[in-house]
């Protein structure tokens, strides 16, 4: 496959600081999405948890888009990108999340979640010139593998709503993925961040809420009245702020190193189950998560082909 690079030379290495610090917030706010979903308590139906979710976020994010003094309404050169990225990064994923934490306790949904940089690393590899996979990357993502199998096998075999959870992480897990990818490889024109965290969104809710019409109906949306202030905490501060963030980060950083965001966001969700929720984790779950951290961080601290 042909290596594509949306610039003439590798991006300017951005500095140390401006990764961890990106990297800690955006972690925090998503990992606590988690947990806002959780105190929902299965009560609003994951359709509409993602159309409320999303509107809310392009709510938040069209306010910040007009008030840098840009207009909120797409572009056409930005219609295609939004309509992706509504879709691998927004209401794909923001369904499934919702789905698989009936089903899952926070922490080890956002274990299998943290997989996703592995599956990013491995296609980046191949599409990007800069994000070669080395010996220390290739050797992260066969532990990181390892980590899923442990953290997953289990589940699958045993069937049920539990191995439909698992099942649904996974597919979140790719979503972000290819998301990731695709992010990486709009051409700079079109990838403004903030630009591109709205469109994602104001696609994402927009689909999410047609698909709650369709088949739930309007009762479907009447849950939502008796955990508004959770709603907003989740379509505002870990939804809105955290893809902002990513978004800049990603084009920054590189989707390999901007995916390191699935190391962080387990041990969030993990601790805010724990300390809140009082979840609990299995031994194997404890195990499985750590290798594939383990793995994640091998490859997403492994400097960039070409960049000293």
């Amino acid at each position: 496959m042909a290596i594509i690079a949306p610039e003439a030379t590798a991006p300017a290495e951005p500095s140390r600081s401006f990764i961890v610090g990106n990297l800690f917030l955006c972690s925090f706010f998503w990992g606590c999405s988690f947990l806002f979903i959780k105190l929902m308590s299965g009560e609003v139906p994951p359709l509409a948890v993602a159309a409320g979710r999303g509107l809310l976020g392009a709510t938040a994010l069209a306010l910040w888009v007009s008030f840098l003094g840009q207009s909120p309404l797409p572009r056409r050169h930005e219609l295609r990108h939004w309509l992706v990225l509504g879709t691998t990064n927004g209401w794909v994923p923001n369904v499934l999340v919702a789905y698989a934490l009936t089903q899952l306790a926070s922490g080890p949904a956002a274990m299998i979640q943290a997989a996703g940089p592995l599956v990013t690393a491995i296609f980046a590899h191949f599409l990007f010139a800069e994000e070669r996979l080395s010996g220390r990357r290739v050797l992260g993502v066969l532990l990181g593998m390892v980590g899923v199998a442990i953290l997953i096998g289990p589940r699958l075999v045993a069937g049920g709503g539990t191995a439909y959870g698992v099942a649904a992480m996974v597919g979140v897990m790719l979503a972000y993925a290819a998301g990731n990818l695709y992010v990486r490889a709009v051409p700079a024109p079109a990838g403004n961040p903030a630009r591109l965290a709205l469109g994602q969104q104001v696609v994402s809710g927009i689909v999410a809420l047609g698909l709650t019409l369709v088949f739930i109906g309007p009762a479907g949306l009447l849950p939502i009245q008796n955990h508004l202030l959770v709603m907003l905490a989740l379509g505002i501060a870990s939804t809105a702020i955290p893809m902002a963030i990513f978004m800049k980060l990603i084009r920054a950083a590189g989707p390999t190193r901007a995916a390191m965001t699935g190391y962080l966001v387990p041990t969030v969700a993990t601790v805010m189950g724990v300390l809140i929720l009082g979840e609990t984790l299995e031994l194997r779950q404890l195990v499985g998560g750590c290798i594939i951290l383990a793995g994640v961080f091998l490859v997403s601290t492994a400097r960039r082909v070409g960049v000293t």
